[in-house]
């Protein structure tokens, strides 16, 4: 057997799986009874627009089949959602059925007009007379058919949420943060909860200043793990080893999840101890871009900056070595360091800057400050 087949036999065998044909009628009895699971943590990603949920009943009532749903069935033997969370939160909203979280029903679906069938608009399950679906409707709606496919629970857990991050890698909307922050539930749920609760503290809030758009987008987690991963990270390789940055911080979050609570308590005091002090002096003035020629910071939130100087502090904190205070004073130099407003500025590769970013930061930001080098600069 060549090397190539080996891989393929050894990496089928860790996924098995069964695939059901289902009506959505007994899709949601297996929800009202607590077999199929959609994790709180998955529901905040539930964002079809109303358009979108009527396009979808427009495609059942019309008999036009549906992608394939992804379930894992967990050690208990229930079901949880790994793909098709906006198709079925939207069959189960339409029937009036859906939870949100704290385990309150949402009111049933209301509809609008659609391509192929504008009298939909108005329309809903249980809605006045003229407004309701007819019985034969209903009828339609539960008794049409869903292609299932069950990961069994002697799958191994790390590729099931690979399958996951593949399936919602394909056409999705959704942010990479928001598929990543799914997996880390289904590894570890209180996990997830631990780096929210490290997201919403309110000096790493200060600090950043972040649109209410990214922080709906979990941005704001994001730059927790990248914070977490990278602080302290070895500088050898660092280039190589962060390539493909975005999967290679998906596994990181994973084995994090995996091993958790180890190591997050040492990893909250770096992470608390470092905003709590640049949130003292200097707030979210530190992570924005220097004008000189205006005399003051401008912009909105940089990652330069944050890589830079958070990356820089958190080092220094984690390693029990002096560090500058003068967050200002030091944000000020780096973006009049030769290069800065322009390299920067054309973009390079997420791991070509982390390359350049740390380091600079682990230097401007000793105390006393190391000498930075052209070699250093971008």
């Amino acid at each position: 057997m060549s090397d190539l087949e080996r891989e393929i036999s050894d990496a089928r065998i860790e996924i098995s799986a069964d695939s059901i044909s289902m009506s959505i009628s007994e899709l949601t009895n297996l929800y009202r009874e607590g077999v199929l699971e959609i994790r709180p943590e998955f529901q905040r990603l539930y964002r079809w627009s109303q358009e979108q949920k009527s396009r979808l009943v427009e495609s059942v009532l019309l008999g036009i089949p549906l992608p394939s749903l992804f379930v894992s069935q967990a050690e208990t033997g229930k079901w949880e959602l790994v793909d098709g969370l906006q198709r079925v939160s939207t069959l189960l909203e339409l029937q009036g059925v859906l939870r949100a979280t704290g385990g309150i029903k949402l009111p049933a679906l209301t509809l609008s007009g659609t391509k192929f069938l504008p009298h939909l608009d108005g329309m809903s399950w249980t809605g006045a007379d003229g407004n309701r679906l007819t019985e034969a409707q209903k009828l339609d709606i539960r008794l049409a058919r869903l292609d299932l496919r069950v990961i069994k629970r002697s799958s191994d857990p790390k590729t099931k949420f690979d399958l996951f991050q593949r399936l919602n890698s394909f056409g999705s909307t959704l942010e990479p943060q928001e598929i990543r922050s799914a997996m880390i539930a289904g590894t570890n749920s209180e996990a997830l909860a631990w780096l929210n609760r490290l997201a919403a503290n309110e000096f790493f809030v200060d600090c950043l200043g972040l649109t209410e758009r990214l922080t709906d987008e979990q941005f704001d987690v994001e730059l927790v793990l990248r914070f977490l991963m990278l602080h302290d990270r070895s500088l050898d390789g660092m280039r190589a080893a962060l390539a493909d940055f975005s999967t290679k911080l998906d596994d990181w979050a994973v084995d994090l999840a995996a091993n958790y609570p180890e190591g997050s308590d040492q990893l909250e005091d770096v992470f608390v101890e470092t905003f709590t002090s640049l949130a003292a002096n200097g707030g979210d003035r530190i992570f924005r871009k220097w004008d000189a020629a205006r005399g003051r910071f401008r912009g909105s939130f940089l990652n330069t900056s944050f890589e830079v100087i958070a990356l820089g502090v958190g080092y220094h904190i984690a390693n029990g070595l002096p560090h500058r205070t003068d967050y200002l004073d030091a944000a000020r130099e780096l973006w009049l360091l030769p290069n800065m407003n322009t390299r920067f500025a054309t973009g390079l590769a997420t791991q070509d800057r982390f390359a350049k970013t740390i380091p600079i930061g682990r230097k401007l930001m000793a105390d006393p400050p190391v000498q930075i080098t052209a070699a250093d600069l971008p």
